[in-house]
């Protein structure tokens, strides 16, 4: 058994584009239009990683989608949680979950999905003013 991706429904691919590829830094695979069915699949996988990737779909007719939380959250390794979420505010990302600790953040998508970033090895040392926000417990 292999896991393949997550996918995700997006409203806007533009915003979820900058969201995970500048933002997040993943790199886009393939995409795959299909004018019968008036979607675009978009695969995204991170640097490097051969594993599991995130799929975007794009539905082109208009549809309303609620509960990004109900499947749980996409989770991913970064190598400086400190600097990713710096990265994500400096593009107006609200930071739910401040890595107060240097280890674990999260943060929502602009679809609402809820992304959870775990730094890479040991925990980074406190840093402010990360320490100091308070944690919204939105996540």
């Amino acid at each position: 058994m292999k896991y393949l991706h997550t996918m995700v429904r997006v409203l806007n691919v533009e915003d979820s584009l900058k969201f995970y590829c500048e933002g997040l830094g993943l790199e886009e695979i393939r995409r795959h239009e299909n004018e019968k069915g008036r979607f675009t699949l978009i695969f995204l996988g991170a640097p490097g990683d051969t594993g599991g990737e995130l799929e975007l779909t794009y539905n082109w007719d208009p549809e309303t989608y609620s509960g990004g939380r109900n499947f749980g959250h996409l989770a991913y390794r970064v190598e400086n949680i400190y600097d990713t979420c710096q990265r994500l505010s400096d593009m107006g990302v609200v930071i739910n979950r401040p890595p107060h600790d240097g280890h674990m953040a999260f943060v929502r998508s602009p679809d609402g999905i809820s992304i959870e970033l775990l730094q890479l090895g040991d925990h980074l040392p406190t840093q402010q003013p990360w320490a100091d926000m308070e944690n919204t417990g939105e996540w």
